[in-house]
Order: C-alpha cells, then structure tokens, then sequence
C-alpha cells in the first residue's frame, strides 16, 4: 500500500489523505478543479504546519509529510495507486459510476474503498469487474483525532481484502472494527435514532437545548450533548443517513422529525453555515 489515492479533499478527504502521508504512504488526491486541487493542498500545509508549531510534529516530519502529498483533477492519474479511497459526497449513483471508472483505470490488484456513512457499498462493488476487492473504510469526523475506522464488508468482499485494509487502517494509527454492508454499520445504527430522539424531546418543550445537551454529558458522560454533535456533524448529513436508513427499515424511529427538516430547509446546518441549533460566530 505504498501508493494511496483520495478522492476528494474535503473535511474527510483532507483528514484521510493527512493521516496516510503522515504514515508514510506516497498520497495522491482528486479534485474537481485546479482551485479546489490549490485550496486543499494549501489547507494541508497550514493543518501540518500548525501542528508543528504546537510542537505536535517534528519539522522534518511535517516537511517529509507534505512531500508525499500530490493533488490532480484526473480520475486518471490514480492508475499507479494500490488503495483508491473515495470521499465525495453522499450520491449512490454518483459513487457507482466512480467505482466503474476506477475499475477501469486501476490495475487488478488495486483495492478500491469507500469513506461512505450511508450508501450501498455492495452497489458500488457490483458497479465493478472486481466486486471480491471493494470495501468500506467509513472514518469519522475529524479524521486525524477520531481512532476509529469502521472496515465495512459486502457479501463480494475478499477474506485477503479485509484483512489487508485492516492493517492499513492500524498503520495509519487508528482502531478498525469489522461490520457487514447493512446501512448505517455500527455507529450511525445506534447514534442517529438518539440523535432525532433528542430533536423530539426539545419538539415536544421537554427542555431546552442547553439542558438536554448537558444532561446527556454529565449523565451519561458524553464529550457532547447531542444538539453539539448535530451542529457539529450537519443537519442536512444527518438527515440524509437518518432518510436513508427510513428507506431501508421503515421503522418510524429513523424518519427525520419535521423541526429537522424545517432547519435543513432554511439552510441552518450547524458550524459549517454559522448557524444550526446553536449560533456560531466566524471565530
């Protein structure tokens, strides 16, 4: 796994391609555009050169770091890698034709991964003329703090796959755990049905979000309470898995409750637009 491709610098993309170079995998992204190519490596830098001056990295580490990151805007250049990580967006069908262009363009042995929360991992290996080497690596936010790598298996997946992307995921520093391709894996199974829970306790004027946030920190002994974590993750992500997941079971607990989707709506998706459940200013 010596050559890492990324599709996609974004929040995630950005953290997975830091954590791989940081391990010492020559890492290669894909962007849409030069600007977008621009901007990530140049938000790349600045994460590493903080971390330097925090004294969290050594300098030559950082600059030996930054020299095994490369960005194109071409599908293409990813035919030299051993492991393709695709980050984009949550679109299904968008992830299939991506993973039938991959197919394409990578060598056979390439394995090919996706960072998805919600979609269909076995689609986007049937997509494929390599079903037995696609695979799950669902990383959380934020990618370089978060331990956990959730390594996802489809019926088509390889034993020899499986355990390989494992090992990638404990060389990068982070904690694999090993789940099927059933939507929402582990950790959004049981989170995001809290999470609309306590959108519906604040609906029905049980308490305000001050109290339900810290009432779940100091009682059950989260990092945050849940209205923290919705901002943080973003209500319209958080509605897309929890509309996913409805899809799938059809059970009334995943259905987004309607103050959510009203949010959504008004464009209030927490940090990353000012203004979700809470209101943050631009420090």
């Amino acid at each position: 796994m010596s050559n890492v491709g990324v599709i996609g610098c974004g929040l995630m993309g950005a953290g997975i391609v830091q954590v791989a170079a940081q391990a010492g995998h020559s890492v290669l992204f894909v962007e849409a555009s030069d600007e977008l190519v621009k901007r990530g490596l140049g938000r790349l830098r600045e994460t590493l050169e903080g971390l330097a001056a925090k004294g969290k990295l050594e300098a030559k580490a950082k600059d030996d770091t930054i020299g095994r990151i490369a960005g194109t805007t071409r599908l293409e250049d990813l035919k030299a890698c051993d492991l393709v990580i695709e980050a984009m967006t949550e679109n299904q069908a968008l992830k299939n034709e991506t993973f039938a262009k991959l197919d394409r363009i990578c060598g056979p042995q390439a394995i090919l991964a996706t960072n998805t929360s919600s979609c269909n991992v076995t689609a986007m290996a049937a997509a494929t003329k390599r079903p037995g080497r696609v695979v799950g690596m669902h990383f959380f936010n934020p990618v370089p703090l978060m331990k956990l790598v959730e390594v996802v298996r489809t019926i088509l997946t390889d034993d020899a796959v499986a355990r390989t992307v494992t090992e990638f995921v404990r060389g990068v520093g982070k904690v694999p755990v090993q789940t099927k391709d059933a939507t929402a894996f582990i950790v959004n199974r049981l989170l995001v049905p809290y999470l609309l829970d306590a959108i519906r306790v604040y609906e029905g004027g049980l308490a305000s979000l001050e109290d339900i946030d810290a009432a779940m920190k100091l009682g059950c002994g989260y990092p945050m309470g849940p209205f923290t974590l919705l901002d943080l993750v973003g209500l319209d992500t958080a509605m897309y898995v929890a509309e996913v997941m409805f899809e799938e079971f059809r059970e009334p607990r995943y259905a987004p409750p309607p103050l959510l989707k009203r949010m959504v709506m008004a464009g209030h998706l927490g940090r990353k637009t000012g203004r979700g459940f809470y209101t943050y200013d631009a420090k």
